[in-house]
């Protein structure tokens, strides 16, 4: 069985352009250093899911073709470029009348649940809000064809979830991966790995980190993600080692699951 990635987003918080820069990745005229803020979209033959809903999730999906089918959304932590485009699935469910499940842990659940507790209030007819049906992780758990395994990571000291399904992981927002993650992490086709920027951060991998953990996990292919305006996308590219290269939003992968 294959797996399709799409990387929907690949850029940091703030997005590439940033408001108010002019500096040359930002006034930039290739697509690739167009970044907004990161998911990636996973599908087979009959599965569909999103990993993180960013604020621009409805561009991202219609850009890609992705606006038909969803079965459900993994969330990875609620910082707001990780889940304010979640009201977005309200385009799946109108069509569907059915409601989709948003995984996350139970500290996550507690935080959506305030931001987004507009949607659980009785509205008269005709008033649309998103279906949402909040679902507790607490192991691996399946959606569909797909198996999905839950991985604890850091970003600075906050507690969040990587994921691994089949032969492809999504670990973004990260500064340390824990022994047992890391051992849940090899044999992989396809690693998409946090990569901030050149200088180092408290919370998040910079590049000289990410390349070192990347050849270290040994993935067949690694793609870096959640990255600023620091990397101008051909020239960072030609200068990493064989079988790491930037993301880049619409780029698509595809991977065996067994």
């Amino acid at each position: 069985m294959a797996l399709t990635v799409t990387v929907l987003g690949c850029g940091t918080s703030m997005g590439v352009p940033m408001i108010g820069c002019r500096c040359a990745v930002c006034t930039s005229r290739d697509p690739r250093n167009h970044r907004t803020r990161p998911a990636v979209h996973l599908r087979t033959e009959t599965t569909a899911l999103l990993i993180d809903a960013p604020p621009e999730l409805r561009l991202q999906l219609i850009r890609s073709q992705l606006d038909t089918h969803l079965d459900a959304v993994l969330i990875t932590h609620t910082h707001a470029d990780h889940i304010m485009g979640l009201d977005d699935v309200r385009g799946f469910t109108l069509r569907t009348n059915r409601p989709i499940p948003v995984y996350a842990e139970a500290s996550a659940l507690d935080d959506l649940k305030r931001v987004y507790r507009y949607v659980f209030f009785p509205y008269p007819p005709g008033v649309s809000t998103p279906q949402i049906e909040f679902r507790e992780i607490t192991g691996v758990f399946t959606i569909g064809d797909l198996t999905i395994e839950p991985l604890r990571v850091f970003h600075g000291e906050m507690p969040i979830l990587a994921f691994r399904v089949g032969n492809f992981a999504y670990v973004t927002d990260v500064s340390y991966i824990p022994p047992d993650t890391w051992e849940r992490l090899q044999g992989l086709e396809l690693l998409i790995l946090d990569a901030l920027r050149y200088q180092p951060h408290p919370t998040h991998y910079n590049l000289e980190q990410a390349i070192e953990v990347a050849q270290k996990l040994g993935a067949k292919r690694t793609l870096f993600t959640h990255m600023t305006h620091d990397f101008d996308y051909e020239t960072v590219n030609a200068q990493l080692p064989d079988g790491i290269e930037l993301a880049y939003d619409g780029l698509v992968a595809r991977v065996g699951t067994d």
